[in-house]
């Protein structure tokens, strides 16, 4: 039931380190529904929707990033579930190419 929707976006040593990959992961195991993807400034954008409490979890969990991520400041914004359209069809989570 996707009860949140949230659009995160997190900043510092977050491409060329796995993070993508690491949050697909993540929220795949959550069972999140969205999607991630690098920005051109150097930051990852990531759309989070599934129940209250495990985005939530999910957004503290990025906060960290993987183990040769270093995360510098991750800001949070309600999103509509209008942004879940820009899923890859039929995928639940999905990795978007560069913006």
């Amino acid at each position: 039931m996707i009860e949140a929707i949230r659009q995160v976006t997190i900043r510092g040593r977050v491409q060329g380190v796995g993070y993508r990959a690491w949050v697909e992961h993540a929220a795949i195991s959550l069972g999140l529904h969205g999607w991630v993807r690098n920005r051109r400034d150097g930051s990852v954008e990531a759309l989070f929707a599934g129940p209250v409490d495990i985005v939530e979890q999910m957004i503290g969990q990025s906060r960290r990033g993987p183990t040769a991520a270093r995360v510098e400041t991750v800001d949070v914004h309600e999103a509509h579930a209008d942004a879940l359209n820009l899923r890859e069809a039929g995928e639940s989570f999905s990795v978007l190419p560069t913006l």
